[in-house]
């Protein structure tokens, strides 16, 4: 009886090796050529790499993007790891909705998206972004959505403010979140420090923030700071840490009229016996509303 041939030496059918530029049309094919062809060229002359892990061409690889998915497929309620927004008898003083845990993936892509405003880093964090505040809003319309600024000194150190960068997308329809953005806040020299804002919270402990914030934001002169006047609104920001960040600026909201539901987020630093396996946090209620 003849052996049956060794299945690896056999050659296979065409099919099994077609790749995604082997399309039946022409055009299709001159369209993946062309596109592969810009990709390289955008390589040469802009090399970049991931970074997460380092690899060439892209600010952020396929398998690290699928893994920054994965940290954020479940938006959860963070503010009971912020003691600046939970009351002394543990009731909520302002609601949050974080994307994911500042952690890996998330975490490195946000430094480096704030560091050099990469164009791809942009659009997964934007559309991350966007599933958070859809978690939270649950379809409500009319809502106003308010971003924390950014410093002056920060500002004019990158160019830009991370967070306005990001919300023009949440308006687009199916983001679930049906909301005006209004640039409404600003940051003021802080009259309990003398100082602003300049030297960053990071590495200040819970009261150094609270202090250094107090009475840091005011809303904006003229229209922009009329528009919230008996309005809803939801604060947003990058990071969650002790939540003293984001309790000055509801306060700048209500003080001008504002009816502050809560606040979004793309992350919350959470202490490490706080950090929960299990799955994501929810709501007393079971949901992750804050409207």
């Amino acid at each position: 009886m003849r052996a049956s041939a060794d299945p690896d030496l056999v050659a296979q059918p065409l099919w099994h090796a077609r790749h995604r530029g082997e399309h039946r049309r022409r055009f299709l094919q001159a369209w993946d050529m062309l596109a592969g062809a810009a990709a390289d060229a955008v390589a040469l002359a802009l090399p970049v790499e991931c970074v997460c892990c380092g690899k060439e061409d892209l600010a952020l690889c396929f398998g690290c993007e699928r893994r920054l998915r994965m940290l954020t497929r479940h938006p959860f309620r963070a503010e009971s790891s912020a003691p600046a927004l939970m009351d002394t008898d543990g009731s909520v003083i302002l609601p949050v909705v974080a994307a994911g845990i500042y952690r890996e993936e998330l975490s490195q892509s946000i430094l480096a998206f704030k560091r050099h405003g990469q164009g791809q880093l942009r659009r997964v964090l934007s559309k991350i972004l966007m599933e958070a505040l859809a978690a939270a809003c649950g379809g409500t319309e009319g809502m106003v959505l308010v971003p924390v600024p950014t410093s002056g000194s920060a500002y004019r150190k990158r160019g830009f403010s991370p967070v306005h960068l990001l919300l023009p997308r949440t308006g687009r329809s199916g983001s679930g979140c049906h909301a005006e953005c209004v640039d409404a806040l600003r940051k003021v020299t802080n009259p309990g420090t003398g100082a602003g804002l300049a030297g960053g919270q990071k590495g200040l402990g819970r009261g150094d923030r609270s202090r250094r914030v107090r009475g840091s934001m005011r809303t904006a002169r003229g229209a922009r700071g009329r528009s919230l006047r008996g309005r809803q609104c939801i604060i947003v920001d990058d990071v969650l840490t002790t939540g003293a960040t984001l309790a000055e600026a509801a306060r700048a909201v209500h003080d001008a009229g504002g009816i502050v539901l809560g606040a979004v987020v793309l992350a919350a630093t959470r202490p490490p016996d706080a950090v929960s396996a299990s799955g994501p946090l929810r709501a007393p209620g079971g949901g992750l509303g804050i409207s």
